[in-house]
């Protein structure tokens, strides 16, 4: 396999590496929601039958990933390598989660973007024909999560509007040169984000700071490319949610792109924000994972959507460096994803 640079930030896959299997597990809240049909299994128990919500987080990525791999119809021991990654700190659901899998592993960090940090690292391994099978997650835990970044649960604090839950929720990916099976789609090409900072300090409102990320990886992608948003059937962001989805939209129309039309976030469709009391949306690595998994790739393998551009967004920020006073950055990467068919321009 061979790739083009384009670009700044950007390559074409010569011979594209193929999504061959997906899975989706997600809680009991997310399957209340819109897509809960579309995902592979529900867990109606938040603590997945262990003692902390880490532990639970944990078990929720092994459970992902052993149901990606069954579904992909290969043995454990055709795949090379796992790039996976979380929010908690030390990546410990990823670390604690994989440790039974003994794959060589990359842990990854990009927070709510990772999924696209994984589909990016793993398409070149598989590209660069330095693996031919390499496994991909990413997961979230709303209790784990809110514990590390906000308050404990039984504080009971008051969010803003202008906040997000986090989805307890987890996608995994096998990508390959080929194998059994009908693969899902196709990573053609990807555009590698680079870190906004627009000095924004409400860690509450994480989809107005990943918004100029969003913008900025958009941008590039087109310009890369010598494409505009004609050349997509979907522009899918992560999770910037409400707040974020407007800036996003208000400030790409100044720049001469008008994608209004075939514009979604991961983050709005995968609660009911007028019944389900998730305010601006979901967020969450797992947020954007498991709505790739159980929802747009299968749209992408029935023809619904021909190329889409996939582009999870992370606010990149910790404990330490909120309580510190510093600002939110913000990160998006893109990923082309297109239709087994679908014509090469």
């Amino acid at each position: 396999m061979g790739t083009s640079k384009r670009g700044k930030a950007s390559l074409l896959f010569e011979d594209p590496p193929l999504i061959l299997s997906a899975a989706s597990v997600v809680g009991k809240k997310e399957g209340e929601g819109p897509l809960g049909k579309y995902f592979d299994r529900i867990e109606m128990d938040s603590m997945l039958g262990k003692r902390t919500w880490e532990e639970a987080e944990s078990e929720l990525q092994t459970r992902t990933a052993r149901l990606a791999i069954e579904k992909s119809g290969l043995d454990k021991e055709e795949i090379r390598y796992y790039f996976g990654g979380d929010l908690l700190a030390q990546l410990i659901a990823t670390s604690f989660g994989s440790m039974d899998l003994e794959f060589p592993m990359f842990g990854l960090y990009g927070a709510c973007s990772t999924m696209g940090e994984g589909l990016q690292l793993g398409s070149m391994t598989v590209a660069g024909d330095f693996a031919d099978r390499v496994l991909v997650t990413a997961s979230s835990h709303f209790a784990s999560a809110e514990k590390q970044f906000r308050f404990p649960l039984e504080y009971g604090n008051q969010r803003p509007l202008s906040a997000t839950w986090t989805v307890t929720g987890c996608g995994a990916v096998v990508l390959g040169k080929g194998g059994g099976g009908s693969p899902l789609a196709r990573v053609a090409g990807i555009t590698t984000g680079k870190i906004v900072d627009m000095d924004f300090k409400d860690s509450m409102n994480m989809g107005a700071a990943m918004a100029m990320a969003a913008l900025d990886t958009i941008v590039t992608n087109f310009k890369d490319l010598g494409v505009d948003e004609r050349y997509y059937d979907r522009i899918i962001t992560g999770d910037l949610g409400t707040v974020g989805r407007r800036l996003l939209l208000d400030y790409l129309l100044k720049a001469g792109h008008d994608i209004e039309s075939r514009y979604m976030d991961c983050g709005i469709e995968i609660f009911d924000g007028s019944t389900q009391d998730t305010h601006a949306g979901g967020s969450g690595c797992g947020c954007s994972a498991a709505v790739l998994c159980g929802y747009i790739l299968p749209r992408i393998q029935q023809g619904e959507w021909k190329r889409v551009l996939f582009m999870p967004t992370g606010a990149l920020l910790s404990t330490v460096s909120f309580n510190e006073g510093k600002s939110v950055p913000g990160i998006a990467h893109g990923v082309v994803l297109e239709r087994m068919d679908e014509g090469r321009k």
